[in-house]
């Protein structure tokens, strides 16, 4: 879902919404009282607590003079997660399980 919401108020401009399962993502760009825009992220999660619903939100606000940074950054993580994903080299897992292999561990030793 994504508007333009120019004419409805003078601080949003647009706004984009990605539902994620029990998530919702929202990238909305606002302008300052000084009319720079600036982008703020905001992940709102339905939670339920004590038998009641609620959304729990977290937000992220990015100025005009990070947007560069930003960008460059999340560039860089996003190919380095779908290279991590093609080839598998992620699993740094220090104590690697071999089903296979005999134990000298007995929950008699305990």
């Amino acid at each position: 879902m994504e508007f333009d919401k120019r004419n409805d108020r003078n601080d949003e401009v647009f706004s984009k919404a990605i539902k994620a399962g029990k998530r919702t993502y929202f990238f909305d760009i606002k302008t300052t009282k000084g009319n720079e825009l600036y982008l703020t992220l905001t992940e709102s999660k339905k939670v339920t607590e004590d038998g009641r619903e609620f959304f729990q939100k977290h937000k992220i606000f990015l100025y005009k003079e990070d947007f560069h940074k930003f960008r460059d950054g999340l560039d860089e993580i996003m190919n380095k997660l779908e290279e991590l994903n093609e080839t598998g080299n992620f699993r740094n897992d220090p104590y690697p399980r071999n089903e296979n292999r005999d134990s000298d561990f007995t929950f008699e030793s305990l």
